[in-house]
């Protein structure tokens, strides 16, 4: 073990996607930690973007998190590491952050460091080998074991890095680490682990820290906390002088997060915490003991997540505030779907209707014998191989919702819908292909490593 202890701050539960709120930041990082971690990605954000190959955050607060992260930390002369780049962690996106770095290290005028920036991203020829040989790749949470069909349907794929790529590119020297796909709790058990502190707490503090102030109360989001890690426990600190990390918090937090079948397939093992302890240490921090890492025999899988493009997609927007069409709305997209499937018969084509407002309930879609709610909005969605035919969907699908033929309506129409004059266009429509995990001789060997002097 190199230290007595180890801290590491966390600003932000997933950098960019809002920006980091700097007073607490800036406390932490007066307290002088020994770390500066953050993940930068989910699979929360959806398909579309993993799939597109694009970032749903805005890049001037990717950069915002990033300049306050590498300006303290270069300050100090201590690693920062940075999981799951620009949202996704494909390799654009972490050649997009070492680009970033590179820009703000020459604003800033910093000292020459060392970047370490790993790739997690999997070609599809790499996972067809592995099958061909032999190797099952397993679906996760009842998807079946992949096939080929699936595959090739497949326009993008990244393999959740786990701890190994952190703790390999902080042997090689980095001061700053960029790194593709992670684990989001990898990212913080490395730099522990790496101080050769135990697996049970180090993986613990992952665990804690990766949402930032979601572990503290009263809820503040893109808050800086500071878990500290030790041969003995893990203490977790909220830095916002209003906020505190409480036993409920702190406890509640990881119950939240309590998945064990995760950490099974970045850490070799899983985190028993049903015999956790959990004090308040001071004021604005808690205590945690008792958490056991139970390692899992056979061979390391790792989580593969992969999309694929369904097709071109247009939106369409409809009010309607007319109690007889609103009791009868089932009946109403009946109707609009049934004029879609004469128009577009023997034609691929998807259609939905996302309901807003049926008793209060966003996008109910069960049947409902009285709907209490004054008024409705319906946003259809026609996706479909081109986008002219995806266009025409959405409008025949909006449009004929105005001219649903309901019993006990005579004459000139009674519906009183309000449609927007056209659909708008929307990005194209991507599905998960993969949920998957991947068995691998060595948890390196999928990753690939780039240095670079700053």
């Amino acid at each position: 073990m190199k230290k007595d202890q180890v801290r590491i701050l966390c600003p932000n539960g997933h950098m960019g996607f809002a920006p980091t709120k700097e007073e607490s930041f800036w406390i932490g990082a007066d307290t002088k930690p020994d770390y500066y971690c953050c993940d930068s990605g989910s699979d929360d954000i959806g398909p579309n973007p993993l799939g597109s190959d694009t970032s749903v955050s805005p890049y001037e607060w990717q950069k915002h998190d990033l300049e306050l992260m590498l300006l303290a930390a270069r300050k100090q002369g201590v690693p920062m590491l940075i999981g799951s780049s620009g949202d996704t962690g494909t390799n654009s996106r972490v050649d997009l952050y070492v680009q970033i770095i590179r820009d703000l290290a020459k604003k800033h005028r910093l000292l020459p460091f060392k970047l370490v920036s790993f790739y997690s991203e999997v070609e599809k020829s790499y996972l067809k080998r592995k099958m061909e040989n032999g190797d099952t790749v397993d679906g996760l949470e009842d998807r079946s074991d992949l096939t080929m069909e699936e595959l090739e349907k497949t326009d993008r794929i990244v393999a959740l890095a786990g701890v190994h790529p952190f703790i390999r590119a902080l042997e090689m020297g980095a001061d700053v680490v960029i790194g593709g796909r992670s684990s989001d709790a990898a990212i913080f058990a490395a730099a522990a682990l790496f101080e050769g502190f135990p697996e049970n707490h180090a993986y613990y503090a992952g665990k804690v820290l990766e949402c930032a102030s979601f572990c503290a109360e009263p809820y503040m989001a893109k808050e800086t906390v500071i878990g500290t890690v030790t041969s003995e426990d893990v203490k977790v600190t909220a830095m916002h002088p209003e906020q505190r990390c409480t036993i409920a918090s702190v406890a509640g937090h990881a119950m939240y997060e309590r998945s064990n079948a995760f950490f099974e397939y970045f850490a070799g093992g899983t985190l028993d915490m049903t015999r956790c302890r959990y004090e308040q240490f001071d004021e604005r921090t808690t205590r945690v003991t008792g958490q056991i890492f139970i390692p899992t025999k056979g061979k390391i899988k790792v989580k593969l997540e992969g999309s694929g493009k369904i097709g071109e997609r247009f939106i369409g927007i409809v009010g309607i505030r007319d109690p007889y069409t609103i009791q009868n709305i089932d009946k109403v997209i009946d109707w609009a779907r049934s004029q879609v499937e004469e128009r577009f018969k023997g034609q691929i084509y998807q259609l939905f209707y996302h309901i807003y407002g049926k008793n209060g309930v966003m996008g109910a879609l069960e049947p409902i014998k009285e709907i209490k709610s004054h008024e409705l909005c319906i946003v259809t969605e026609g996706i479909a191989p081109t986008k002219d035919v995806a266009e025409e969907v959405a409008l025949i699908g909006s449009r004929q919702i105005f001219y649903a033929r309901l019993p006990e309506v005579k004459g000139t129409a009674g519906t009183a819908a309000f449609l927007v004059d056209s659909v708008l266009p929307a990005p194209p429509a991507y599905m998960w292909t993969m949920n998957h995990v991947m068995p691998v001789n060595d948890p390196l060997e999928f990753i690939r490593f780039n240095e670079f002097t700053i």
